[in-house]
């Protein structure tokens, strides 16, 4: 289904009625209010003005339109931030109290802001959880964007060090885990540890490593707090977030979203593609320029639905340019639908559209709507009137398990930023050329969390585990699939140390090599990796073994083992190129008895039940590579530019 997000405040109430009956009209089921709205919903301290609400939630419900409702809490008003000022985040980098004027504008660690986000969800909570026309909650916003899970506030200071004394429980023992002894940063005291900001230079791995498990730990309990609330209040309704991208907020992801029912994810393709790419040269990036990159938001579908394992909803989709990206092209003809389908073919059950029409004021006054500020039709309507024609005549099946895992690691990422030891090493980079090259070989892919259950995978992959626990070492232990680990896997204990017998620490039961050193090189300046006759790159970041008693099966130039097996377990010990990966990964496939596809260009593929799609983002158009035989359900054989087809095998 389809659906948009609305925001009733912003729009005289005679607006009201012709918007809901338009939107219904349109093909549209499902409105997403409120988020922004608590000013209109709480004036003044402890005076509720609902009645606006209750109308315009009573006006969409009259025309056939199910409510997302939201907690407001991405934008506390005015008030209550004199109220009470440490609210406010503090800057990590410059020290400097972040203000109001935006949004986000609140600090995690404060009581203060925990009790009021808290009260106010119980107020809408209490007044719309049984609302006929509330279908189901999206908790806040966007939660963390804006780079706001990490605060250097005092309450931050404060909770840490509670945090870390329950986690250590004696200075002494958090002393030697972090290896203080080192630059005389012994501490004799809980109270004397200060956030690990404003230093000379690099402050502990440990100490930040902690600090960002404590931050990402404030986020899911103000998070899971609220979606008690809604429980509480709403029963029998679903609760959903609109997540970022993945990469962007800082927390563990898989643990955020644990006490939701689905997860959702805002696409942006455009926007997210100018700032992904605003390295690669000009002649790289304007293939992509007015389409977004075929793989980008594809993985980050994956990843949304990986969250829960259920059904996702894209809950803002981009319509037209929007206005907060570096440069803001508008989509090329057909993209809106593209993108739409594209999201479908990954398993959403649901796109919404941000939003239903343009502001003519404040921030984002130019980011497209559906309609412009006249009320016109903005140049995706015929876009979006095609796409619920199509999805009415074409029922979708049930999303199926991929045969490829690829395990998302929230400390890879984290240690990524926190230790780089090279700048070359990106985690989020190594898990997107991961990923592209299976794409390429028109692989479906699951992205699963450490630990989880990976029975019915033929393929396992993990670009980093650095600090695998017992429960993820289980798992691939247990697994039949082949198992492929990155480099850096096992490289640290939970304190950021190098583990006892060396990396891969307790992954050696399964890879019994060792990691005897590491070197980083500039990516202009790589090795060599040979398999076979083959030879291919070895760059940015590479690792001497001790094969043990693996397998070898790859070498560096210098003769020494860089890619190692042992039983169904392998080991790559450097980054290397998409050549490498793409024919590394089809000899698996191959062994393993999965099928590939491989693909080129603008043309990726994606399996939903007994649906393929064939999804074009090129600006010509392409064959499909469907069997003889395929029963055609949308679109033919030849895929346009910017088109997609879809079979049954």
């Amino acid at each position: 289904m389809l659906g948009v997000c609305y925001y009733p405040e912003h729009w005289p109430e005679d607006w009201w009625a012709s918007d809901a009956r338009r939107m219904a009209a349109l093909g549209l089921r499902y409105v997403r209010i409120g988020e922004f709205a608590w000013s209109r919903i709480e004036p003044d301290p402890g005076r509720f003005d609902w009645d606006w609400l209750d109308r315009a939630i009573a006006t969409l419900g009259a025309a056939g339109l199910q409510v997302v409702m939201c907690t407001p809490t991405a934008t506390p008003p005015k008030w209550l931030i004199d109220r009470y000022p440490a609210i406010l985040p503090v800057d990590p980098d410059t020290g400097r109290v972040r203000g109001f004027g935006s949004r986000r504008h609140t600090d995690f660690s404060s009581p203060d802001w925990h009790r009021e986000a808290m009260r106010i969800s119980t107020a809408v909570a209490q007044r719309y959880g049984d609302n006929p026309h509330v279908v189901g909650w999206q908790t806040d916003n966007e939660l963390c964007c804006h780079d706001t899970t990490l605060s250097a506030s005092p309450a931050a200071r404060d909770g840490f060090r509670v945090w870390l004394r329950d986690r250590y429980g004696s200075i002494a023992a958090l002393n030697a885990a972090w290896g203080n002894v080192f630059w005389s940063l012994e501490y004799r005291d809980f109270d004397e540890i200060e956030l690990p900001v404003g230093a000379v230079t690099e402050t502990s791995p440990a100490h930040r490593m902690a600090w960002a498990r404590y931050a990402s730990d404030a986020v899911v309990r103000f998070h899971a707090d609220m979606v008690a609330i809604i429980r509480a209040h709403a029963p029998g309704r679903w609760v959903t977030h609109n997540f970022i991208p993945m990469n962007e907020t800082g927390v563990d992801n898989f643990a955020l979203a644990a006490p939701l029912d689905f997860a959702a994810y805002d696409n942006y393709p455009l926007g997210r593609a100018d700032l992904a790419l605003a390295r690669t040269s000009a002649a790289e990036f304007r293939p992509w320029m007015r389409t977004g990159h075929p793989d980008f938001q594809a993985l980050l579908f994956d990843q949304t639905r990986g969250l829960t394992g259920q059904p996702f909803w894209i809950m803002e989709q981009q319509p037209g340019p929007v206005n907060w990206a570096r440069h803001n092209p508008r989509p090329a003809p057909g993209m809106v639908r593209l993108w739409s389908w594209e999201a479908f073919a990954h398993g959403a059950a649901v796109v919404s559209f941000f939003r239903w029409r343009q502001a003519p004021f404040a921030q984002e006054q130019m980011h497209a709507g559906l309609l412009r500020p006249d009320s016109s039709e903005a140049e995706a309507w015929p876009e979006i009137t095609r796409l619920a024609a199509e999805l009415a005549a074409l029922p979708l099946p049930a999303p199926t398990r991929a045969p490829v895992a690829l395990i998302i690691d929230a400390e890879a990422r984290w240690l990524s930023g926190i230790e780089r030891q090279g700048v070359g090493y990106d985690y989020d980079a190594v898990v997107a050329q991961w990923y592209g090259a299976l794409r390429g070989l028109g692989l479906d892919v699951d992205c699963a969390a450490p630990g989880s259950d990976l029975s019915g995978y033929a393929l396992v992959l993990a670009p980093a585990l650095v600090m695998p626990d017992a429960g993820a070492l289980a798992q691939l232990r247990d697994t039949p699939a082949l198992v492929v680990l990155g480099p850096r896997s096992g490289a640290k204990t939970q304190d950021v140390t190098i583990p006892d017998g060396l990396p891969p620490g307790p992954l050696h039961s399964l890879l019994p090599l060792r990691v005897l050193a590491v070197e980083t090189l500039r990516p202009d300046c790589p090795g060599e990796i040979r398999l076979g006759e083959a030879s291919f790159a070895s760059t940015r970041w590479r690792e001497s073994l001790d094969p043990g008693d693996c397998g070898v099966l790859a070498h560096y130039e210098d003769g020494t083992p860089a890619l190692v097996r042992h039983g169904r377990a392998h080991y790559l010990a450097t980054l290397t190129d998409d050549a490498f990966l793409t024919g590394f990964f089809a000899a698996l496939c191959a062994e393993a008895g999965v099928a590939v596809t491989p693909v080129s260009g603008g043309l990726r593929l994606r399996r939903r039940g007994p649906l393929t799609f064939a999804i074009n983002y090129g600006d010509e158009a392409v064959v499909a590579p469907a069997p003889d035989g395929a029963v055609f359900v949308l679109g033919g054989r030849t895929v346009g530019a910017r088109d997609l087809s879809v079979w049954k095998a």
